[in-house]
């Protein structure tokens, strides 16, 4: 199975730790939160990982190098011309993403213990475009899904902004907070090139105004599983405490 690691972004949340190397290369626990996510996606059988490029790049395709590719085929999605947001970035990848079955998507940012097999089966049994893992979270922005966790709109409740147009959040909806793990069926290419003229986009509007015509679902485990934000140092020092108390 194939996968695409973000691992382009300039990590400015995380400075100083990233004034001199890529975000997805901050240990976490005594390893790169880049080795984290591979080994993650290998025990769960994908074995072919995509791993997009920007901020100081050369240092991730070192690292893969002298990990001998962590023993898997992994294939760089060069993007240090230009950083092309989430949605650029799976369209410029897909030339190593499309072979006609679906594939996860996981930013390098997020840790997570999550079962991606169940996860990718649920991807399949809904006959989904797209699935996204989402969780009962507080933040400013939600998804907002149906009863049969179908993506609806989305909604900032901060500014009462919703899209797409004409979308109007009900009671009996739910608002739930993406957790940056998805999995992309093929036909959701073509309408990622035809979006928008921009090289650069991101993902979550692409869902959002596309919702209509593509089948979009909200994942939730069944079972518990622990998911961490590796967004800043003071989540990053929470997430090494809970990783080293459960070694001990």
């Amino acid at each position: 199975m194939k996968a695409l690691i973000f691992a382009a972004g300039l990590g400015t949340r995380l400075r100083p730790l990233t004034d001199n190397r890529p975000k997805a290369l901050v240990e976490v626990a005594g390893r790169p939160m880049l080795e984290h996510v591979i080994r993650h996606l290998i025990s769960y059988g994908f074995t072919d990982i995509v791993v997009n490029i920007h901020h100081f790049g050369q240092q991730i395709v070192d690292f893969l190098r002298d990990n001998g590719n962590f023993g898997v085929n992994i294939q760089v999605s060069d993007e240090r011309g230009e950083l092309l947001d989430t949605g650029g970035g799976i369209l410029k990848a897909r030339p190593l993403l499309d072979d006609g079955e679906p594939f996860l998507v996981h930013n390098a940012d997020i840790m997570t213990d999550l079962n991606l097999a169940d996860f990718y089966n649920y991807h399949l049994h809904h006959s989904a475009d797209a699935s996204v893992l989402v969780a009962e979270r507080t933040t400013s922005r939600y998804f907002v899904f149906d009863s049969s966790r179908r993506l609806q709109g989305w909604e900032n409740v901060t500014t009462g902004e919703t899209r797409p147009e004409g979308f109007v959040p009900s009671a009996c909806q739910l608002q739930l907070a993406f957790g940056g793990v998805h999995v992309i069926s093929p036909t959701v290419f073509d309408a990622l090139a035809g979006y928008t003229d921009a090289h650069k986009f991101s993902i979550t509007p692409f869902y959002v105004d596309m919702c209509r015509r593509l089948k979009i679902m909200g994942y939730i485990p069944d079972t518990a599983y622990r998911w961490f934000d590796i967004g800043s140092p003071e989540k990053l020092a929470q997430a090494e405490a809970a990783i080293t108390g459960s070694r001990q």
